[in-house]
């Protein structure tokens, strides 16, 4: 889906009644999650120490639109910086509209960049699970479908892959999600950081209703169940 294409006044008419569908879905689903129906996940067993002296260290992940993981990472302790980008397809072909064709192979990722005396690996991941994006949908994020808004991880060495790969297999153990997880854990080859007009979007567009209701209650997920982590 690109969210940025001008569409006409009959498109806009069947988009608002699709948007106002979407919403009372949300609705819905945003008091089953304050009635305890959102999985409450259980922290990361394997997962690496705080480090002991301040430096920084890279996570990238996949979970749909890059807007709504950004979103939510910014508003972690911990976390120096996201930045939305591509990951898992080649420089050439890096650029929106061309990862919008689903064909690249690309992934609309985040990189965070968090300090390892603060917050860990894991723990970036049990936020990334619970409130940034769903795991157990393929290919698709929402009303976003197509393969590049996929559920990646991308490991960027040997430690992370490891506890990557615990915590899903811990999280399907405990059957933390109704349906199977589908996240791929893959080794990160490269990041592209995308075009400066999609970084801080929904910062910087919260009356955007794509924004509204699709990312705005992931950080306010990220508020209710992270209490400690959440930074305004």
């Amino acid at each position: 889906m690109n969210r940025n294409v001008k569409i006409s006044p009959l498109a806009g008419k069947i988009a608002v009644l699709i948007a106002s569908l979407v919403l009372v879905g949300t609705v819905v689903w945003n008091r089953a999650s304050a009635a305890g129906g959102s999985p409450v996940l259980p922290n990361p067993v394997v997962d690496a120490p705080l480090a002991g002296n301040a430096s920084e260290q890279t996570a990238v992940v996949s979970g749909g639109c890059f807007w709504g993981i950004q979103a939510v990472f910014q508003h972690v302790k911990g976390v120096k910086n996201a930045t939305s980008g591509y990951s898992g397809g080649s420089a050439a072909t890096a650029e929106y509209e061309v990862v919008s064709t689903g064909e690249t192979g690309h992934a609309e990722s985040v990189k965070i960049s968090f300090d390892p005396t603060q917050i860990s690996y894991g723990k970036l991941l049990k936020v990334f699970f619970s409130v940034a994006h769903d795991p157990t949908q393929l290919n698709r994020q929402g009303p976003d479908t197509g393969s590049q808004y996929r559920s990646v991880i991308f490991y960027a060495n040997e430690e992370q892959k490891q506890i990557a790969e615990a915590y899903i297999s811990q999280l399907e153990q405990a059957k933390s999600f109704p349906r199977p997880i589908v996240t791929q854990v893959v080794p990160l080859k490269a990041f592209y950081a995308a075009e400066a007009y999609h970084q801080n979007y929904a910062t910087l567009h919260p009356d955007n209703p794509y924004i509204a209701i699709n990312d705005a209650p992931k950080v306010e997920h990220l508020r209710q169940q992270f209490p400690d982590l959440y930074k305004e």
